[in-house]
């Protein structure tokens, strides 16, 4: 089943929810962040780390130094 993420806009939708879950047509999970949250608050290093190949970050990293040298003159 699929997983929606919904921002409830009205008291009256917490009833029809809880009405939908009595019925078992839905299941009410319990969520303490928002997915932005949680992002905003992990550090990109992180969560990117090791996506890259070791001598490929290596390539790269020698690239944007030189770049960046090729700047300064």
């Amino acid at each position: 089943m699929d997983t929606l993420l919904i921002e409830v806009t009205n008291q009256n939708a917490y009833n029809l929810i809880k009405e939908l879950e009595k019925l078992h047509l839905i299941k009410v999970l319990k969520n303490t962040s928002a997915p932005k949250e949680r992002l905003s608050e992990e550090r990109l290093s992180d969560r990117f780390a090791g996506k890259l190949p070791i001598a490929d970050a290596k390539k790269l990293q020698e690239h944007i130094k030189q770049s960046r040298e090729e700047w300064d003159i």
